[in-house]
Formats: structure tokens, C-alpha cells, sequence
């Protein structure tokens, strides 16, 4: 669907108590993964909620956006998983060895304007209309927004493309994760920008210090505007996914 009332509708000076917030806005949509929800608050995603999930290299960002695809899929959602980063194949391996069943759609868009494009016939085909959408996109720093016809990508790129993806979801009410790639040390690749762009960010790390935790998978609310921030979960990655181990919430949930 789509939002009837844009913001920039809405005349400045406009006293508060005027605004009506559109219904699909006040929901929540569960991932079906308690440690995820945890982290988003405890209720799961707002529609038109923009993410950037950033992890540092090996803590496992892929295996979750793929293990939540799947989840999303399976409690009733459609999800496209677009990848820039791997093959088809190769991202076919990895549910396999998941051994996920859900049927979420992939692709292998490298083009913001595409890829969106590509969004649309699907939102709009009958069988989907009603389903929540999500799109996941591995990673942001692969993507184009066709500013230069080389194909050339830039840190500016990136901005352009996460702005073209934030308007999408704020105009549809549709729900967009972004992986964003960070670098050795673990910050992030490319402008901080980025993390003023989005509505919540939520990093994937593996815990070095804690001896009893160590090797463990640190999942944690950097931003979150719709749940706040302060939640971490603990958790084991073994061969067939992600498996909780501790939690500190901000909220207790």
C-alpha cells in the first residue's frame, strides 16, 4: 500500500494535535526470532522502518539476514533478499546448509532503481498485496544508484542509494534492512551520514573479552527510534544458526 499523506503534505505550523497517523504505522510486525524482537524493542518492526545492520567481518551478518528472511517469510510476510555481494548460488548454499524452508524471493540487483522497480511488480501482484514486505539488501556499499553510468561507486553512492531506499519505505510503509560493511577494527565503511539516515542500527559482533563469553555473537541497539536503544543479546553461531545465550535489555524484555 501506499501512505496516503507524505510529510511534506502536511503545512509547517500545523498544530499537533491535527496530525493523524495513518493505521499502518501504529503496528508491529514480529520477526518470529525472540532475539531479534528483543533487540528491536520487544514488538518487532514499525512499517516503514529503515535499518542498517552493520557486524564486523565473520560475526555472521549474512546467516541472520537470511535466517530472518526465512522466519519473516514463515509468519506471513513477503521477502526479497537481494544480493550484490554473493551469487544466487552461493546464498542457495547457505539456506541449504540452514536448512531453511520458508520460500523468500532473492535477487541479484546491483541497481537501487532496478531493484525497486523489480519491488514494485511484486508488491503489486495479488497474491503478495497484502503481506508485509520486506526487502533485504547484502550489502549497501555494492549498490548503485546510477549516478555514474561507469558503475563507479563512491561514499557518496552509498548516500544517494540509502536515500532512494528511505523514501521507498516511508512512502510505501514497507520495511527495509541494509547491511552496511564496516572495516577490521570494526567502524563503519564509508560517511557516518549513513547512520543519521536510518530509523535504527543494529550491530553484530563477536565478544573478545569476556572469558566465559568469549567467541560468542553480540547482537546490539545502536539507534533505534521506534524502541530505543541499549539491548544486547548474547548468542552461540553453530552450523545451523544462531542460538541464544544471555541478554542485557534496556526495557527488560
Amino acid at each position: 500500500m501506499k501512505i496516503d499523506v507524505k510529510i511534506e503534505d502536511i503545512p509547517f505550523g500545523t498544530s499537533i494535535q491535527d496530525i493523524e497517523v495513518p493505521d499502518i504505522l501504529r503496528k508491529r510486525i514480529r520477526t518470529g526470532l525472540p532475539y531479534f524482537d528483543s533487540v528491536l524493542g520487544g514488538e518487532g518492526f514499525t512499517p516503514s522502518m529503515v535499518t542498517l545492520f552493520t557486524g564486523t567481518p565473520g560475526a555472521g551478518k549474512t546467516t541472520m539476514m537470511l535466517t530472518m528472511a526465512n522466519s519473516l517469510q514463515g509468519h506471513g510476510a513477503q521477502v526479497v533478499f537481494n544480493t550484490a555481494e554473493e551469487s544466487l548460488h552461493q546464498v542457495k548454499m547457505t539456506c541449504d546448509r540452514l536448512k531453511l524452508k520458508h520460500p523468500f524471493m532473492v535477487g541479484g540487483e546491483d541497481n537501487v532503481q532496478t531493484l525497486l522497480k523489480g519491488c514494485d511488480k511484486i508488491r503489486e501482484n495479488p497474491k503478495y498485496k497484502d503481506r508485509p514486505f520486506f526487502l533485504i539488501i547484502d550489502s549497501l556499499q555494492c549498490m548503485s544508484d546510477g549516478y555514474f553510468k561507469s558503475g563507479r561507486i563512491t561514499s557518496a553512492t552509498a548516500e544517494r542509494s540509502l536515500q532512494l531506499l528511505t523514501s521507498y519505505a516511508k512512502e510505501h510503509a514497507v520495511n527495509i534492512m541494509v547491511i552496511g560493511q564496516v572495516t577490521k577494527d570494526g567502524k563503519m565503511a564509508g560517511s557516518n551520514k549513513l547512520k543519521h539516515m536510518v530509523d535504527s542500527h543494529i550491530h553484530l559482533s563477536v565478544e573478545q573479552k569476556d572469558e566465559d563469553l568469549r567467541g560468542c555473537r553480540v547482537l546490539e541497539t545502536q539507534k533505534n527510534r521506534f524502541g530505543g536503544s541499549g539491548h544486547v543479546i548474547f548468542l552461540k553461531l553453530r552450523k545451523n544458526g544462531f542460538t541464544e545465550v544471555a541478554r542485557l535489555s534496556a526495557s527488560g524484555v
